[in-house]
């Protein structure tokens, strides 16, 4: 069975930072792609980094050169390293599986409960 655990959110002050992590089980982890998702109050999910089996990256518009995703093959965890915060960052974020080699399509997941990350001094 695929499970998904989301953790490392919380409250944080404009500018500050936080590492999301994100370990998955059930699945032959190193095969996959893996994506970072958030989902504001009244907005729709959308995605945020992507990280291929083989580590390319890519980022939304909004979090370039702010956010880092990384990924152990070895310990089946995805990570998100979000610096320069801002209170447009406030969501609940989740990961997902992407299909391999690059995460080009839908998300083949279930989704895990998500982690909430709250920016407001």
């Amino acid at each position: 069975q695929v499970q998904l655990v989301e953790s490392g959110g919380g409250l944080v002050q404009p500018g500050g930072s936080l590492r999301l992590s994100c370990a998955a089980s059930g699945i032959i982890f190193s095969v996959y792609a893996m994506g970072w998702y958030r989902q504001a109050p009244g907005k729709q999910r959308e995605l945020v980094a992507l990280i291929a089996n083989g580590y390319n990256t890519n980022y939304a518009d909004s979090v370039k050169g702010r956010f880092t995703i990384s990924r152990d093959n070895a310990k089946n965890t995805v990570y998100l390293q979000m610096n320069s915060l801002k209170p447009e960052d406030t969501a609940v974020y989740y990961c997902n599986i992407k299909p391999p080699p690059y995460g080009v399509g839908p998300p083949v997941g279930y989704w895990g409960r998500g982690t909430q990350v709250t920016v407001s001094s």
